[in-house]
């Protein structure tokens, strides 16, 4: 496909074609085909604002220095009429499977790029964060590394509980998830819990939906204790000083998506 002014650089917004509902920009560094380096991609997933363009403008000189395509979804609220605000976070609603949403787009740029991408790096903060872990846990032969960063809910890689608060239910491939090195990043002072407590009544409530602990802090070691116990190399970051602010968190993000990307190279 023949390239347009609005292709390269910070992109225009595409319709997916898989599902028009569904939207995405990058960032495309100008040289990705002349580049000594062959071009990888990151996809990079907003929280609950769905500020997904200012995501994408914080990636552009990592995609600069690392010829990174950087791939930003945009899954927004209310796509099946009801106004649900976190349908994306648990990958499901009716008629609508969001991983598979997020491949048709890696395969929509693929096609306009020319550049194929088999697996790929994702990070995703607080809501988006929530979607990068269930991700993970259902395609991530599809993954050469993750981040996941300040979920306010985790599934656990647990048998104990049902989909979502654990695994129990769901085909995890084990073996293909013990080859995905993950980052868990949340700050320290990263402490509010009204909006991330499960209710009876809510949406999302179901036994032991709060059973990981009660603050984000909480409730991503419990993740990464059930990642490790898996057999998954996981490396832990508490950010001293940070509240729910993706914008410090994601320059820890920039490190390790650079050194996985690296070993990725180097292999």
């Amino acid at each position: 496909m023949k390239l347009g002014p609005y292709d390269i650089g910070l992109t225009a917004v595409y319709a997916a074609k898989l599902d028009p509902r569904f939207s995405y920009c990058l960032y495309v560094p100008p040289g990705y085909r002349e580049s000594t380096m062959p071009p990888e991609l990151v996809v990079v997933v907003h929280g609950s604002p769905r500020t997904f363009m200012d995501f994408r403008d914080r990636f552009q000189a990592f995609g600069d220095t690392h010829n990174a395509l950087i791939l930003c979804p945009l899954f927004p609220v209310g796509v099946a009429g009801d106004d649900n605000p976190d349908g994306y976070k648990y990958l499901v609603e009716p008629g609508i499977q969001y991983d598979e949403i997020l491949l048709g787009m890696v395969e929509d740029v693929t096609a306009r790029w020319g550049v194929p991408f088999a697996r790929f790096g994702l990070f995703g903060f607080s809501g988006g964060a929530q979607f990068v872990n269930r991700f993970l846990l259902r395609q991530p032969a599809r993954l050469w590394a993750t981040s996941i960063a300040a979920p306010g809910s985790v599934t656990l890689v647990s048998d104990r509980w049902d989909w979502w608060v654990g695994t129990r239910g769901v085909a995890v491939d084990r073996e293909a998830l013990r080859r995905v090195p993950v980052q868990t990043v949340v700050g320290a002072a990263d402490l509010e819990t009204h909006e991330i407590t499960h209710r009876e009544g809510g949406r999302y409530w179901m036994p032991d939906a709060n059973i990981a602990g009660a603050s984000r802090p909480d409730r991503l070691e419990a993740l990464r204790a059930s990642l490790v116990e898996a057999g998954v190399a996981v490396t832990h970051e508490l950010v001293p000083g940070v509240g729910h602010d993706p914008w410090p968190i994601i320059e820890r993000a920039k490190i390790f998506l650079a050194t996985e990307l690296s070993r990725l190279r180097g292999s």
